[in-house]
């Protein structure tokens, strides 16, 4: 896929583990972990703004696109 998350840097940049984020926004640490790992296929705007307002980032700071040299 050519969008890659970096959840697991912005976690690491606030000095903040996947348990107290999922704490925070009231997601479920396995749904985290999936978005962390990249093997989410969709984020609902209302998670990533949830995200975003704990971890004090934008969404660009959390979402990555790299262009699929294959096609």
């Amino acid at each position: 896929m050519a969008i890659i998350t970096n959840l697991d840097v912005m976690l690491a940049r606030r000095k903040m583990k996947l348990s107290e984020l999922s704490a925070r926004v009231n997601i479920s640490i396995a749904n985290l972990s999936i978005l962390k790992n990249g093997k989410a296929k969709a984020i609902r705007f209302s998670t990533l703004e949830a995200i975003c307002k704990e971890l004090d980032c934008k969404p660009g700071d959390l979402l990555d696109y790299i262009p699929n040299e294959n096609k």
